[in-house]
C-alpha cells in the first residue's frame, strides 16, 4: 500500500469576503466562454481530495453528489465534509457560482460530485483512491447524469497498477483524467521528476505557470506534461465560509478541469452529440498557447480559451 498526499506549494492568507473574478479564471479566458451562454451546464466533475464545504456560499448549490472514502469521521461514507481546506478550494476554482461578489470557478454552472479521499492531514491511501475513481466511472446522477471529467490534484512517488488501471478503465468510458504534475519541480527542464498518477500517459497532467506566464519554479517537468495552467497565488473557496490564495500545480489543475466541463457543454450543444474523451483532449490541447519553453515545462502550452464560434476540428 503506497501513500499519496496533496502538497500545495504555499498557502496565504485567507480572506472573508472577495470582489471581482479571480485572476486565473480570467487569465484562461473563462468568461469568453460565459458571454457565449457556455457556463459547465450539465456537466458533472468528479472531484478526488480533502472533501468539500459543502455550506460554503459559493459552492452549496453546486454539489450532486458525494462520498466519504477516508477513516475520517469514524468512515461514514455520507461525511464528506472538507476538514483540511485544499479540497474546498480546488472545488471554488471549478464550479464556485461568484454569486454575490464570491469566487466564480471556471464553469460555474457545473455539477461537483465530492469524493473525499484524502484526511484531515493531507494523505490517502492509493487504495482509496483507486476505488474512487472507479466509484466515479460507475455513478449516475438523480437523472441519469455521468461524471465526464475527474479531477485529482494529488500525487505520490510509486506507480500502482490498480490505480493505473482503474484511471484506464475511466478513459474507455468517456472521462476524462486531469491530475497534478507536482510539486517537486528544480527549474531545470531537463531533468524530470514523476509523481502518479499525473505520470501516467493516460491522464491530462497540468503544469503550473505564474500571471506573469512564467513556469512555475516548483512545477515538475518531465515527458508528460500535456499544458500548464494558472497556479501561484490562486484565489479561492475556503472553510469555513471564507476564500483563500494557494498555489502549486494543485491549483493549475481544477482550472483545466473548469475549463474542460466549458468544452464539453459548448460543442456538445452544438454537435447535438455526445463527445469521446479523445476528442474532448483535442478540443482542449486546441485551446493552448505556447510559452515557448521546453515541453517537459509546458507540453502543449498554456490553457487558453478562445471565444470564437468557428475554426475547430475533432
Amino acid at each position: 500500500m503506497s501513500i499519496v498526499k496533496l502538497t500545495p506549494f504555499r498557502v496565504g492568507a485567507t480572506k472573508e469576503s472577495i470582489s471581482g473574478i479571480p485572476q486565473g479564471i480570467r487569465m484562461i479566458g473563462a468568461p469568453s466562454y460565459w458571454q457565449q451562454g457556455f457556463k459547465g451546464e450539465g456537466t458533472v466533475v468528479a472531484v478526488l481530495d480533502t472533501g468539500c464545504q459543502t455550506s460554503h456560499p459559493d459552492l452549496r448549490g453546486q454539489i450532486i453528489g458525494g462520498r466519504n472514502f477516508t477513516n475520517d469521521y469514524l468512515g461514514i461514507p455520507s461525511n464528506f465534509q472538507d476538514n483540511h481546506g485544499h479540497g474546498t478550494h480546488v472545488c471554488g476554482t471549478i464550479a464556485g457560482t461568484g454569486d454575490n461578489g464570491g469566487a466564480a470557478g471556471a464553469a460555474p454552472k457545473a455539477k461537483l460530485l465530492v469524493l473525499k479521499v484524502l484526511s484531515g492531514s493531507g494523505e490517502g491511501k492509493t487504495e482509496n483512491i483507486t476505488a474512487a475513481v472507479k466509484y466515479a466511472t460507475r455513478w449516475r446522477g438523480p437523472k441519469g447524469e455521468k461524471v465526464r471529467v475527474i479531477s485529482m490534484s494529488l500525487g505520490g512517488p510509486d506507480t500502482n497498477p490498480s490505480l493505473h488501471a482503474a484511471i484506464k478503465s475511466a478513459v474507455q468510458n468517456n472521462i476524462i483524467v486531469v491530475c497534478a504534475a507536482g510539486n517537486d519541480g528544480d527549474g531545470n527542464a531537463r531533468t524530470s521528476e514523476y509523481s502518479y498518477p499525473g505520470a501516467y500517459p493516460e491522464v491530462v497532467e497540468v503544469g503550473s505557470v505564474s500571471f506573469q506566464q512564467r513556469i512555475s519554479p516548483f512545477s515538475d517537468s518531465n515527458s508528460e506534461i500535456d499544458l500548464v495552467a494558472p497556479g501561484e497565488k490562486i484565489l479561492s473557496t475556503y472553510p469555513p465560509s471564507k476564500y483563500a490564495v494557494l498555489s502549486g500545480t494543485s491549483m493549475a489543475t481544477p482550472h483545466v478541469s473548469g475549463a474542460l466541463a466549458l468544452i464539453i457543454s459548448k460543442y456538445e450543444k452544438k454537435l447535438k452529440r455526445t463527445l469521446s474523451e479523445p476528442e474532448i483532449y483535442r478540443l482542449l490541447i486546441q485551446n493552448t498557447v505556447s510559452l515557448g519553453y521546453p515541453r517537459t515545462d509546458e507540453g502543449n502550452g498554456m490553457l487558453k480559451l478562445k471565444g470564437g464560434n468557428g475554426g475547430f476540428s475533432i
